[in-house]
């Protein structure tokens, strides 16, 4: 790595322009190609470079494994045609996808049979049917086993609820499989919805989802039983937005009023004061970590997804104001919060998707070309003129290194994947260089996870 600072030069208004940012978008993309490597079952990335020895264990997955170039290739393709040696990575992403359908046992969003269905979507490649259909031979009556959930402290083939590795994912992924007219989606999406109504907790405010159900934690400690994130990786918020959007898809009120039921007791949880609207990454809070961060995964990136969700289902109000206008709250808080600045050791370390500047850029791009407020458009920029400063030049490569403070050298050796490395990261520069040079109505890539926040 020869320099680390500005990879493009502002102009004399000291603005990045949109050429300028599809440029760093460009060398950080010719950056992961870089680091593409084959075998005999495909190809595979390393988590993060320098890297010794094979394949990782989650080398398909879309958070840090070859299927999240997919979402990368879904971008370009808007922008240019894929390059002999794109096609070629396309090509042997889905024939890797597609070989492990029949066999694979993990389903989560991250990187499971979930993961498989938004790459092969975004490759515009077939096998969709596959992987539902192997979704639902995983069902029991009971949903998705998790056998990382150990027994003993938790009980024998216990189940998570959330977005990211739980039922509320895999609803995710069944209702965007029959939106495509996937066979079997909308049973699996069905089973998927009524077993998380039954593990509804009722408030006094509304509903409440936790991360994992209380009936498979009566041997776990107290302080970690009653442990919650309630944002939207791990939490109410993705569970929430799940129900709404899977009502509107399926036709059933039902999905929609636990969705709107689960926000009234969100809102309870988080601080509404000047006009904003933030939750606790952690409840009860931990002495050693932020009580909030402003991310995808924990903050009210993430969050904002739930409002629109309820929006695009038609709920009208929510304790008192619309969807909407809580959705105007969260952006509020991510704008006035401090990011993309690093106030302090620990405050915003991180430049990716799930939890960094890319993510919460992509919230504001999205919020910009549905509704046209300038700010967002405005702190998307900023955003991106973040990761302009802070990307690492290698020749004609660029990527990131994150920070972590509690190190003595704070700088983490630079990712190359989706969510948490240079993949992500491209992906966002390119797609804020189409909208500022093409406008509001240019396409934006739908994906499983936000195709209801687009206009």
């Amino acid at each position: 790595m020869t320099s680390r600072g500005p990879a493009a030069r502002c102009d004399h208004r000291g603005v990045t322009t949109s050429e300028q940012y599809a440029d760093l978008g460009e060398a950080a993309w010719r950056w992961v190609l870089d680091q593409v490597r084959w075998d005999d079952d495909g190809p595979w990335i390393p988590e993060s470079v320098p890297h010794d020895g094979g394949p990782p264990e989650d080398r398909d997955g879309m958070h840090s494994g070859i299927g999240g170039l997919a979402h990368v290739l879904a971008e370009l393709r808007e922008a240019r045609p894929w390059t002999d040696e794109e096609q070629r990575l396309a090509d042997g992403i889905a024939t890797r996808i597609r070989g492990n359908l029949a066999t694979t046992t993990a389903y989560s969003y991250f990187d499971g049979l979930v993961s498989d269905l938004g790459v092969l979507w975004a490759l515009k490649s077939d096998g969709a049917e596959e992987a539902v259909a192997r979704l639902a031979e995983l069902m029991t009556d009971d949903g998705w086993e998790q056998p990382w959930l150990e027994s003993p402290p938790f009980a024998e083939h216990s189940r998570i609820n959330d977005a990211t590795l739980g039922t509320a994912g895999n609803l995710l992924g069944a209702v965007w499989a029959h939106r495509h007219g996937t066979p079997g989606a909308e049973s699996l999406a069905t089973r998927a919805a009524d077993l998380l109504l039954a593990e509804a907790e009722p408030t006094e405010a509304g509903t409440n989802w936790r991360f994992f159900p209380r009936r498979f934690a009566d041997d776990v400690p107290p302080a970690r039983r009653d442990r919650q994130m309630p944002n939207w990786s791990h939490g109410l918020a993705g569970i929430a937005a799940s129900l709404a959007v899977a009502g509107t898809t399926l036709g059933r009120d039902d999905l929609i009023a636990a969705a709107r039921s689960g926000a009234e007791h969100l809102v309870t949880l988080g601080d509404t004061s000047g006009g904003g609207f933030v939750v606790p990454r952690v409840i009860p809070d931990q002495a050693d970590t932020d009580h909030v961060t402003y991310t995808w995964c924990h903050g009210p990136t993430g969050t904002s997804l739930l409002f629109t969700a309820l929006e695009h289902a038609g709920v009208t109000e929510v304790t008192g104001e619309t969807p909407e206008q809580w959705h105007r709250r969260c952006l509020r808080s991510i704008r006035v919060s401090g990011i993309p600045e690093r106030l302090r050791p620990g405050f915003w370390d991180n430049d990716g998707r799930c939890c960094g500047t890319a993510g919460v850029g992509d919230v504001f791009l999205d919020a910009w070309q549905r509704r046209g407020v300038d700010d967002d458009l405005a702190f998307a920029q900023v955003l991106g003129d973040a990761l302009v400063e802070r990307a690492v030049v290698d020749g004609d490569g660029a990527c990131w290194r994150f920070t972590e403070h509690r190190n003595e050298d704070p700088l983490l050796p630079p990712g190359v994947g989706w969510m948490q490395g240079t993949a992500g990261i491209a992906a966002y520069l390119l797609r804020l260089a189409r909208v500022l040079r093409e406008g509001r109505t240019t396409p934006a890539v739908a994906r499983l996870d936000t195709w209801w926040n687009l206009p």
